[in-house]
């Protein structure tokens, strides 16, 4: 299905299992010393390289560029495109060449702290396509969602744009806005999205308790900071009684590898796999806990955004710490990457796919997910497709727009009779009452304004804990099994 490179709009940890990576599991101190040397990029990796008649092709084909091409040709842009191609030819979506720009940009998003719209990319197909946003983000709250498909930037076209120049494209200073057309799976026309660009110093570890002593953490991403955050959230929750814990790992596209497994290290009982990674020979190194276990029962709740990292997690947990699963099926990447920033000595870098990652059971869950013990769909408005503002809408029309508008006067309790897209007396009646609510002009027709309001009261609707049903189904089996405990 992927066919690309992918890589981080800067705006979210991206997918890779980490630059950290290089010390814990290769060596690759060689790397720089071969590179300094001239034997290359490949010979570094394999310690073979491109044979003199290779070199002398690539050469050649420099030359005759140089030497032919009708215009000045800059010989760095031919060497990255080399690179670039090299990485292409991997058919690989995580494996990708960063020029020095980009490359300070992935650096800075494993840090936490970067300028952007806050959601992930890969390229699948020839497409830019969203993996996941980030919780609480503009591109969260715009309302951009896994497996959309970036159409252009700004009126410019992604069509056949390299993906580090598209995510250059989508970058931008700070209160810029992208305006972002994308392409939805359900959706006859496409979409447009108007996002502000912001400065996303990522807070990625977030807790509560509920009135029943059960914990709730929420993880957006494994950042460098995330395990001594979750560190600190879990023991400030057991110092208040915490009688059970819920870990939520929802659109949270992964991160740092050392990372995920030492907050894994805190359920997982001594001795037992947390994780095992099987390189290009098949051996395995497995990776067990050292920590002690906890006595309280664990939930963790996932979605079709919770990816890499947040399935290592997952997986660990339910095989390894006894945890149950609640959700939906996780988006499948089962590859570890690492990343090189010192071999070329001008702030690019590489980042290659070097290994797979396997569940404590051997599962290889790349492209299937993992699927969860208790399978619970949201509600249709949470996945509803945002409205067209550039048409009112009315009593006699029929079309997807009005359907989404229906979907989202349901979800936020206003009666209608259907939700098939045909603007009928009732549907109108319960805009009537919307706009009334709202203290805007009551003409039972959805303007812009209206539109508007309806998408603003949506997102505050799904922001509120009382109306998600995924997270209360888990916290409410947290509440069982702790129920049953005491009763034996």
């Amino acid at each position: 299905m992927m066919r690309k490179r992918t890589v981080a709009l800067l705006v979210i940890a991206m997918m890779v299992l980490s630059s950290v990576l290089t010390l814990a599991f290769t060596s690759l101190p060689g790397i720089a010393r071969n590179a300094a040397n001239g034997q290359g990029l490949l010979a570094a990796l394999s310690g073979g390289g491109l044979s003199d008649q290779q070199q002398s092709k690539l050469s050649t084909a420099a030359k005759l560029i140089e030497s032919n091409y009708y215009q000045d040709v800059d010989s760095n842009k031919l060497v990255d495109g080399a690179i670039n191609g090299m990485m292409e030819a991997l058919g690989d979506p995580y494996s990708s060449y960063m020029a020095p720009e980009t490359a300070t940009q992935f650096s800075e998003s494993i840090a936490g702290s970067f300028t952007g719209i806050g959601a992930e990319v890969s390229q699948e197909d020839g497409n830019v396509v969203i993996v996941s946003p980030i919780k609480g983000s503009p591109a969260e709250k715009a309302g951009l969602r896994p497996k959309d498909i970036i159409v252009s930037i700004n009126g410019e076209s992604l069509a056949g744009v390299d993906l580090n120049d598209a995510v250059n494209k989508i970058r931008g200073k700070k209160g810029t806005t992208a305006t972002i057309e994308i392409k939805r799976s359900g959706s006859s026309n496409n979409l447009t999205f108007k996002i502000v660009r912001d400065d996303i110093d990522v807070e990625t570890v977030t807790s509560r308790m509920t009135d029943d002593k059960i914990g709730v953490i929420t993880v957006t991403q494994f950042s460098m900071n995330t395990a001594e955050r979750f560190d600190a959230e879990v023991k400030k929750l057991e110092g208040q009684g915490m009688k059970g814990l819920v870990i939520d790992v929802r659109n949270n596209p992964g991160g740092v590898l050392s990372v995920v497994i030492n907050m894994a290290e805190q359920f997982v009982p001594n001795g037992k796999l947390i994780v095992q990674v099987e390189d290009k020979a098949g051996k395995r190194d497995e990776t067990k806990s050292t920590g002690k276990g906890v006595k309280y029962p664990i939930a963790v709740v996932t979605n079709g955004g919770s990816a890499s990292a947040s399935e290592i997690l997952a997986g660990a947990l339910k095989q390894s710490a006894g945890a149950t699963l609640y959700g939906e099926t996780t988006y499948g990447k089962g590859t570890v990457q690492t990343s090189m920033d010192n071999i070329f000595n001008d702030g690019s870098l590489i980042k290659i796919t070097i290994a797979k990652w396997l569940t404590p059971n051997g599962d290889w869950i790349h492209k299937k997910g993992i699927k969860p013990d208790v399978n619970i769909a949201p509600p249709d408005y949470f996945t509803v497709t945002p409205i067209n503002k550039e048409k009112t809408l009315k009593y006699d029309m029929n079309n997807s727009d009005i359907k989404s508008a229906q979907i989202m006067l349901d979800g936020l309790g206003y009666s209608v009779d259907r939700k098939d897209g045909y603007f009928d007396r009732e549907t109108e009646n319960a805009v009537k009452s919307f706009q009334t609510k709202q203290k805007l002009t009551v003409t039972g027709a959805i303007d812009e304004k209206t539109a508007t309001a309806l998408e603003i009261a949506l997102v505050e609707h799904i922001q509120d804990p009382q109306y998600d049903v995924q997270m209360n189904k888990a916290i409410a089996g947290v509440e069982k099994q702790i129920s049953t405990a005491n009763t034996k």
